[in-house]
């Protein structure tokens, strides 16, 4: 394989950066494509139908066009509803990103856990296995939010994300029985760490939040273990599915976070 061949993230928008940074920790010479599905977005007020007809036609497009060594789904949404078709459908690496629970459980004192995801990801049956199996002595509290998902977006875009708007979200799991308890959130969305240290200032002193993006980082590794990669990183591509306004502005912002050629899929 080239060493010019890259790892494709692909997400409904920014939130994928999430991920994109701790794997461009342990690969620091990663080439890197990154795919937002701006025509799409946002995924989790979509129907699981829609999901699961979108997702695997764009990425089926999007590996044609860029031949990389493995994808990445970097969107608990698209990985929740899409990924079994998405592997079936490509011939390289496909790595997922799922809810963070396992790990949550390990950390949780009170054994009160929140996950806090987009709408169509808190109701999939896949969280409810991922509970059973690895917290099923903890209360797991769920809450969706899609105003958390655009406050990210829109801090790529340069709008400072307030913070009774973000106090208002968390209330969505503080508020539920057994919320006052919580002592663990996961952040069972990509865009959500991007916006953890205003969460962190909102939230009751000692509560702690766990995401997928390292755990999803030593996976990229370990599948790419022994690969060659480029002497220096190259620029990293921003693609987008549609550009507007918006789009360009975070696009002017992640042109100094090394990914300074936009193109539109």
């Amino acid at each position: 394989m080239s060493d010019a061949a890259p790892i494709l993230f692909f997400d409904s928008g920014v939130g994928g950066l999430s991920v994109v940074a701790p794997t461009l920790t342990l690969l620091p010479n990663a080439p890197v494509v990154y795919v937002a599905d701006s025509a799409g977005f946002p995924y989790g007020i979509k129907s699981e139908a829609e999901i699961a007809a979108r997702v695997p036609a764009l990425l089926g497009r999007l590996v044609e066009r860029y031949r990389p060594r493995l994808v990445v789904i970097a969107c608990n949404t698209a990985s929740t509803i899409a990924l079994p078709v998405v592997r079936a459908a490509l011939d390289l690496p496909v790595v997922g990103t799922v809810p963070a629970i396992k790990p949550a459980a390990a950390m949780s004192r009170t054994r009160v856990i929140g996950v806090l995801g987009t709408e169509a990801t808190v109701r999939q049956p896949y969280v409810d296995d991922l509970a059973a199996r690895f917290a099923g002595d903890c209360v797991v509290l769920r809450h969706g939010s899609a105003a958390l998902v655009e406050l990210a977006e829109g801090a790529l875009a340069g709008t400072a994300p307030p913070l009774d708007t973000i106090a208002t979200e968390l209330d969505g799991l503080f508020r539920q029985p057994g919320g006052d308890r919580i002592d663990v959130i996961v952040n069972a969305c990509t865009h959500f760490p991007l916006l953890e240290g205003d969460m962190v200032a909102v939230v009751p002193p000692g509560v702690r939040f766990v995401d997928g993006g390292p755990g999803i980082a030593r996976r990229i590794a370990f599948l790419t273990d022994g690969q060659d990669w480029p002497a220096m990183p190259p620029p990293g591509r921003l693609v987008f599915t549609r550009i507007g306004e918006r789009e360009r502005a975070i696009a002017a912002t992640l042109a100094t976070r090394g990914l300074p050629i936009l193109e539109q899929l």
